[in-house]
């Protein structure tokens, strides 16, 4: 069997080639798995690899920034419908089943890297035999989809997350053809290499280059995600009940897309702000200039991008165990699993300074670990020492 990284000789130069199924248009990047999937590209391309991406069109527009960055750019139509919500194979993962992108998949001898099992559906394809194949598994899918079925109140939504929670399980098998898997946490790491080995710990691509944290005091307190999927309504609600009711510390929550339950219940409460939709520049300000941002989650899956944009740019970050559990980014953040414990931290921080001492320690872990080129070189090695036997 013969494996190609696409060495093409161009006028005496030998160029590094890349296919990359992304199951969203990645840009803007605006949210988790596309901000991984966008900031992986730039840095293959910055590291010299022409990356052919190709990508579905179904809710974001297509988009001439990602041509900066890519050899070349393929859209194909997600399907929709209620009918494939009754198909054996998963929803997220047979609405993107297209014939042509197989087709062009085959065409190229470039190693094909699939961007999360959703992206899956052509990976045993017999077409495709020859290729170098590459998974990025953004989740233990269906770990996450369970826990969208226990936090979702719709009963709709309910049965829908459950059945793909029991499809995802079983199609998880799957991933047993592919060559290599890129895992974005260390707790995904450790399932997928215990189930199926070849695996690799390859940390989230992110926008961020250094630190950017103040030195000082911020004025408030801060919680930001995407205001409109369960897990962050959830945070947010628990937040406000359990915590923000037993504090008169100012409190901003920021994010994209509220619902309008969540905008009636934060209106309860006259110190807790809510921003909506703010654009980047706005929300990278709104997390330099907080003085403690908030980070519960309840669901133990992947790795929050919102962890590391807190980081890189925050002052000091309370989080809960599912956050930041196996994430190395532990020594980083106070932990508080409780109401009284996330109350406790936020009085003991919020009149103190953020030092440089902090800085330097955040710079130590975090521009070694989580850089973008060190974790692009990573996978351009993997695929060499296939290349190479």
């Amino acid at each position: 069997m013969v494996f190609y990284f696409l060495y093409l000789e161009k006028f005496g130069t030998v160029t590094r080639a890349i296919q990359l199924v992304a199951f969203n248009i990645p840009y803007p990047p605006d949210y988790g798995g596309v901000i991984d999937i966008f900031y992986k590209i730039k840095a293959l391309s910055e590291c010299g690899v022409s990356v052919y991406l190709h990508c579905f069109e179904y809710d974001r527009p297509q988009a001439m920034e990602l041509e900066k960055y890519c050899a070349k750019v393929f859209y194909y139509a997600r399907k929709e419908g209620i009918r494939y919500q009754f198909s054996v194979q998963p929803y997220i993962v047979v609405t993107r089943a297209n014939d042509q992108l197989l087709k062009n998949l085959s065409e190229n001898n470039a190693p094909i890297l699939f961007e999360g099992l959703h992206t899956c559906f052509y990976l045993d394809h017999p077409l495709l035999s020859s290729h170098i194949k590459l998974v990025r598994t953004h989740n233990v899918e269906h770990d996450y989809y369970l826990n969208l079925y226990q936090s979702e109140q719709n009963l709709i939504k309910r049965i829908f997350f459950k059945m793909e929670a029991s499809k995802l399980s079983v199609y998880e098998n799957r991933l047993k053809k592919a060559s290599h898997l890129l895992c974005i946490s260390p707790n995904d790491y450790q399932y997928f290499e215990q189930k199926y080995g070849h695996s690799h710990l390859i940390p989230a691509f992110h926008p961020f280059n250094e630190i950017k944290s103040k030195i000082g005091r911020g004025k408030y307190i801060l919680f930001h995600g995407n205001l409109s999927v369960s897990e962050n309504i959830q945070a947010v609600e628990y937040l406000l009940f359990q915590v923000f009711s037993q504090i008169t510390f100012p409190v901003i929550v920021a994010g994209k897309n509220p619902t309008v339950s969540l905008a009636e219940k934060i209106k309860q409460y006259s110190h807790v702000q809510l921003i909506s939709n703010p654009q980047h520049e706005q929300m990278e300000s709104l997390i330099q200039d907080a003085q403690i941002i908030l980070l519960p989650t309840f669901q133990d899956t992947g790795l929050k991008l919102k962890l590391l944009a807190s980081l890189f740019s925050g002052r000091f970050c309370i989080a809960n165990s599912p956050m930041i559990r196996k994430t190395g980014l532990e020594h980083l953040c106070s932990m508080a699993n409780t109401p009284k414990e996330m109350i406790d931290q936020i009085e003991e921080l919020f009149h103190q300074d953020f030092t440089s001492e902090e800085i330097e320690k955040r710079k130590l872990i975090l521009e070694d670990t989580y850089s973008n080129r060190s974790n692009a070189l990573k996978i351009i090695q993997i695929i060499d020492d296939i290349v190479t036997g």
